[in-house]
C-alpha cells in the first residue's frame, strides 16, 4: 500500500499559520476588564480638595500625571469585598486616615489570585493609596495579604500592566513596594502638608518586589532613593 505524503507546499502555508496563532494566543493574555467603582460629584470634590490641601496642588479636576507605580497588597482575599471596600466616595472607620482627609482610599487597578487585572478607575485619574504620592502614582492592588502571599500570576499580571504603562507613560521612572514609600521623602516628587503624617506599611515586601524588578530590569526604570 502506498503511503501517504504531505506535500512540502502544504508544510509551508502550515507553518506561519502555526506560528501567528501562537502568537496571537501569546498576546491575547493581556487584558484588562474595567470594573469602575463610584465617580462621583462627592468623590470629585474630595479627590481635588485632597490634591490642595495635602499635595499643594491647585486642579479644576482630579487627575494625575503618572511618574512611578506603586504596587500594593488588599490585606483582604476577595475581589467583590476589596471592590467594596474601595467604592464608597467617602472613608469610615480609620481615624489614622480621616485626620487627613474624608476621602475614601482606592487605587486604579486591582488583580486578583489568578492574575486576572480589573481598572477600577481611569489610569489618569487621581486615587488616595500612598501618602505624599498619590499626586503623581499609579496604583495597582494585588488580592492577598500576610496569610496569602501574592501568586506567580500576580506577579506576572503586574509585569504587564507594567509594561503597558509604562509604554503609555513614558515618565514612569520608579516601580516601588507600598512599604518602600517612605523613601521619597527627602526627593522632589514628595508632596505631603503634614510632616507626621505617615503609615507604616509591609505590602508587598521586598521579595515580590525583587521578583518584579528583576523581570522589567530591561526598562531602566530608576533605582530607589537612598536613605
Amino acid at each position: 500500500m502506498k503511503k501517504h505524503q504531505t506535500h512540502p507546499f502544504i508544510f509551508s502555508l502550515l507553518i506561519p499559520l502555526l506560528f501567528l496563532s501562537c502568537k496571537s494566543q501569546q498576546e491575547a493574555t493581556f487584558r484588562i476588564i474595567d470594573k469602575p467603582i463610584t465617580w462621583n460629584a462627592e468623590r470629585e470634590q474630595l479627590s481635588i480638595q485632597y490634591l490642595k490641601d495635602r499635595h499643594g496642588l491647585e486642579k479644576a479636576q482630579a487627575t494625575i500625571e503618572p511618574q512611578m507605580v506603586v504596587v500594593h497588597w488588599t490585606a483582604i482575599d476577595n475581589v467583590e469585598v476589596t471592590f467594596d471596600v474601595f467604592d464608597s466616595p467617602t472613608l469610615g472607620g480609620r481615624e489614622d486616615l480621616t485626620s487627613a482627609s474624608n476621602l475614601n482610599v482606592s487605587s486604579q487597578f486591582l488583580i486578583d489570585r489568578d492574575g486576572t487585572i480589573f481598572r477600577l478607575l481611569p489610569d489618569t485619574t487621581f486615587a488616595r493609596h500612598t501618602i505624599g504620592l498619590n499626586y503623581c502614582a499609579v496604583g495597582i492592588e494585588n488580592v492577598g495579604g500576610p496569610d496569602a502571599p501574592l501568586t506567580s500570576a500576580q506577579l506576572r499580571a503586574n509585569e504587564e500592566l507594567i509594561r503597558y504603562l509604562r509604554k503609555k507613560y513614558p515618565a514612569i521612572d520608579y516601580v516601588i513596594g507600598h512599604h518602600e514609600y517612605q523613601l521619597f521623602q527627602d526627593t522632589p516628587l514628595w508632596k505631603e502638608a503634614d510632616p507626621d503624617y505617615r503609615t507604616v506599611k509591609t505590602d508587598p515586601g521586598d521579595e515580590f518586589m525583587e521578583k518584579l524588578r528583576k523581570n522589567l530590569s530591561d526598562l531602566g526604570l530608576k533605582p530607589l532613593p537612598q536613605l
